[in-house]
């Protein structure tokens, strides 16, 4: 079984003026496909792993063999954190969150305005290449900001992503061009945060 290219959940210019269509078909069709395919193609020499789901995969990521574990961390980690991308953003979606998620994100932070700023100075102080993330820790039971760089998967970490800001400039370069903390503020009017409590509240409860 190998790892396949999901379908986006709405059409390519669904999330204009935004995000442009051209954008999400590059981004979707292309870039993610080529991490798929070079997922695929990493796990060919340990088929074992290949039948695993790709949560598990990078949980697991110190038991991938050292040949292709950098592999599975670009490739695995760039099919996660774009097959969350799509679903935690909607047309005529953004506004507040609402919610367990809001609640918890208000005791972690103050207020939704705390939130967004810290948001985006992870987003902004990330050097090059990486995104900014909402994670849920399980450890400390609370939500946490943080940035990773590259396509590096929070999953590695042993935290669950509920949100994530993809500041790779193949995102944003053909509409906002080096306008980064532009594109991080236009950002939140395509937040889906009904998607966002659903994964923090499955989060919380195991």
């Amino acid at each position: 079984m190998s790892f396949t290219l999901p379908a986006l959940p709405y059409a390519f210019n669904a999330l204009e003026p935004t995000i442009d269509a051209a954008t999400m078909e590059i981004h979707s069709q292309k870039h993610q496909k080529a991490y798929v395919d070079n997922l695929n193609k990493a796990l060919e020499s340990a088929p074992e792993f290949a039948d695993k789901d790709i949560t598990s995969l990078l949980r697991e990521i110190k038991t991938v063999p050292d040949a292709i574990r950098q592999a599975v961390i670009n490739n695995g980690g760039g099919h996660a954190n774009h097959s969350l991308f799509w679903e935690i953003m909607a047309p005529n979606a953004g506004g507040e969150p609402t919610g367990a998620v809001s609640e918890a994100i208000n005791a972690a932070f103050g207020n939704f305005v705390k939130f967004k700023e810290t948001v985006k100075q992870n987003a902004l102080t990330q050097f090059g290449s990486g995104w900014s993330w909402l994670v849920y820790d399980p450890a400390s039971t609370k939500v946490v900001a943080l940035k990773k760089p590259n396509q590096d998967s929070p999953i590695m970490d042993g935290h669950v992503p509920l949100l994530g800001l993809d500041v790779w400039e193949h995102a944003y370069y053909l509409k906002y061009q080096n306008k980064r903390a532009d594109y991080v503020d236009a950002w939140w009017s395509v937040v889906n945060w009904k998607k966002v409590d659903e994964l923090y509240t499955a989060a919380k409860n195991g």
